[in-house]
């Protein structure tokens, strides 16, 4: 391979590494798509357990990625989700960066 061919898989080291941890793409994929969620229709959309799902939540907030909001409704908690602006911007980069790779591997560039 030369080094020509190489360079263009460059953009694999510009993922957010963040987003791209399986549980934590498929939790802001589904809040890109819905715009907001309650944490429990994200439960079985992403397969993890609450615990896990409750601590990619966490690291994503930290990170300015989603918003949570927390609420009482008939005296039961009610956690609700979404991507910040910033949360969206950075999953659109991430899915061209996707694009990017994928085009590169293809040799479609």
């Amino acid at each position: 391979m030369s080094r020509d061919e190489g360079d263009g898989l460059r953009h694999i080291s510009e993922l957010d590494k963040l987003v791209h941890e399986p549980a934590r793409l498929a939790i802001m994929a589904q809040l890109y798509i819905v715009r907001s969620a309650d944490f429990l229709f994200l439960l079985p959309q992403t397969g993890l357990t609450t615990g896990n799902l409750s601590r990619h939540i966490s690291k994503l907030e930290e990170a300015g990625y989603v918003k949570v909001e927390k609420e009482f409704v008939n005296k039961k908690p009610h956690t609700i989700i979404q991507l910040t602006e910033e949360g969206r911007a950075v999953f659109r980069e991430y899915i061209e960066t996707m694009k990017d790779i994928m085009k590169e591997l293809s040799g479609s560039t």
